[in-house]
């Protein structure tokens, strides 16, 4: 049988080829190609200087600056390094042996300065000289004594005995007295029979009253001059 050819088959190819263009898939067709004259010469890349300047129209050119008298070039002195190092390894004087600390059999050893071995913290100049910030502190603790002890001594002042007039101490030897008496009158009142626990803690409580009382007035008919204190 024959195969299905269809009619657009010539449509499709004309699209195609006219669409395409010469260097999608491929490249460019046609590339410049170098020419071989222009080939990289020698020292071409190192830049140019300018042409000299020749005489124009009979004209000179200026004569180039001279130097003057005065001028002294400066002259670059070679120096031999090697005779200057060995001279000076000859004059030097020779560097002493760094000290070493041997601790075991096997001959392990050490620096002796870093190991604390040497007591080289007595030798510094401020050893043993109290501290800046010790004998200021110091000052502070001194000066807030001193503060203290005025403080208590004003209010030690503030506190101090007063002596007691003679018209207070009458007054208090007469409220004294009196107080005496009228409780010597309650004491004068009790009953004979004290049968109870009531009456036996009244009593006592009355004597001792009286005792203090009979003190109080004894202290102060017997001493003049009385000082009390402001507490």
């Amino acid at each position: 049988p024959l195969r299905y050819i269809s009619k657009y088959r010539e449509f499709v190819k004309h699209e195609a080829v006219k669409n395409k263009s010469q260097w999608k898939t491929m490249g460019p067709a046609k590339v410049a190609v170098p020419s071989p004259n222009d080939f990289l010469q020698k020292h071409s890349k190192e830049p140019k200087l300018a042409p000299k300047k020749k005489e124009e129209d009979g004209k000179k050119l200026r004569p180039l600056s001279v130097p003057q008298r005065t001028y002294h070039p400066v002259i670059r002195i070679k120096k031999n390094f090697i005779n200057k190092n060995a001279v000076a390894v000859i004059k030097g004087v020779p560097k002493k042996p760094r000290p070493f600390c041997v601790d075991t059999r096997q001959g392990d050893k050490y620096p002796l300065e870093p190991s604390g071995l040497v007591p080289k913290y007595i030798k510094k100049k401020n050893y043993g000289v109290t501290p800046r910030y010790v004998a200021r502190r110091n000052e502070e603790i001194k000066r807030e004594e001193e503060e203290y002890e005025a403080r208590v001594l004003e209010q030690l002042k503030k506190k101090a005995m007063k002596t007691l007039s003679d018209e207070e101490r009458t007054n208090i030897l007469k409220a004294l007295k009196k107080n005496w008496e009228e409780i010597n009158h309650a004491y004068q009142g009790l009953p004979v029979l004290t049968d109870t626990r009531y009456k036996k803690i009244h009593k006592e409580e009355l004597e001792l009253k009286l005792k203090q009382l009979e003190h109080d007035i004894a202290a102060i008919e017997n001493h003049k001059n009385i000082y009390i204190a402001d507490v």
